[in-house]
């Protein structure tokens, strides 16, 4: 395959400073459908026919089959930090580098995680609501009261436990200092780094779980982590207590957690992302002890632009035979399928 419509398919429209460092490099296309749905599996698969280097965003599914389609295809750069929607062990089989995008949404996913706390435990969409539609009459002792994040009129210590201690859940930790609150953190691959953390307290995910007023999840996805947190987790968490996750939806059991927030079994819960997104689980819409985002934790207009540049370099990179700097699968530059893709 010598005949190309383009040098890189971009799968959606990213940002604009990611667009301009393309049209000063190489030719390329972006995808020309709706803004708010992506390209179906057959038009991923027709149009990675005509291009040398794949630009994804993490809703789209990049499988072996897409990965066969070219078999001069130079790489994947995924503009996302997670890349669990693409076969990163068929696309190193292949001899294909896939890139990511990490670091650089790490404070701001950190401040929309807190944003969605404090939103659920002082009932801000609620009240918001209450407010616009003209239903506040007078100020009353009963009007929304939530719960309180960090010292309480009498000092009392509330309990943040994070659940996968990488960048975003330090960063997340970092704020929590700032409230004055009991931190625990569970992660078994960084034990030893917790441990030595300051003002963090390492334990074993069902005492963080019996333990924690607020549960905050910023794990990857994997075999290990999906459905980390089903209907034996969500039980032994306080009835008092929230989940936030603005990591990956698969992560909770969602069916469970509706379950859970219907019974009462936990006081609420603050949802960036869900396991069939962009569908919810029957009944999870209709809760009133929900705050329900359509995944935006890094949708600052600085760092999407950051990350649109950080993608876009990765492309041109790939598209140019050079190793990528953010390159998830490093070994594939060591292999015989790699040198040969790339003659």
């Amino acid at each position: 395959m010598t005949d190309y419509n383009c040098d890189i398919f971009v799968t959606r429209t990213i940002s604009p400073q990611g667009m301009a460092l393309f049209e000063k490099e190489c030719s390329f296309r972006v995808w020309s459908g709706p803004e708010n749905e992506g390209p179906d599996q057959n038009t991923l698969l027709k149009e990675v026919q005509n291009c040398k280097v794949l630009l994804s965003l993490l809703t789209e599914t990049i499988n072996r089959k897409i990965l066969e389609a070219n078999n001069k295809l130079l790489g994947v750069a995924n503009l996302a930090v997670g890349f669990d929607n693409i076969d990163v062990e068929a696309a190193t089989s292949l001899g294909i580098p896939v890139t990511n995008t990490p670091g650089v949404l790490t404070e701001t996913t950190a401040d929309l995680t807190w944003a969605l706390l404090l939103a659920v435990a002082r009932r801000i969409p609620q009240a918001h609501n209450y407010m616009v539609s003209g239903k506040y009459k007078i100020w009353g002792p009963n009007l929304f009261p939530g719960d309180d994040i960090g010292l309480g009129p009498r000092e009392q210590t509330k309990t943040l436990g994070i659940v996968g201690f990488g960048r975003i859940g330090q960063a997340v930790y970092r704020r929590a200092k700032g409230f004055h609150m009991r931190i625990l953190a569970y992660d078994p691959w960084v034990k030893d780094m917790i441990q030595k953390t300051e003002g963090v307290h390492y334990c074993d995910l069902p005492q963080l779980l019996e333990q924690s007023d607020f549960v905050t999840l910023h794990c990857n996805l994997n075999q290990e982590t999906r459905h980390l947190i089903g209907r034996e987790e969500l039980k032994r968490m306080k009835k008092t207590s929230y989940l936030i996750n603005t990591s990956r939806g698969p992560i909770v059991d969602e069916k469970e957690l509706v379950w859970a927030l219907k019974n009462q079994i936990i006081a609420g819960a603050g949802l960036d992302v869900y396991e069939d997104e962009p569908k919810m689980s029957e009944g999870l819409a209709s809760l009133d002890n929900v705050v329900l985002l359509p995944h935006i934790a890094s949708a600052s207009k600085d760092t999407r632009g950051e990350m649109a540049i950080m993608a876009v370099r990765n492309a041109l990179a790939l598209l140019k035979k050079n190793q990528a700097p953010n390159t998830v699968n490093p070994e594939v530059y060591n292999t015989k399928a790699y040198h040969e893709r790339n003659l």
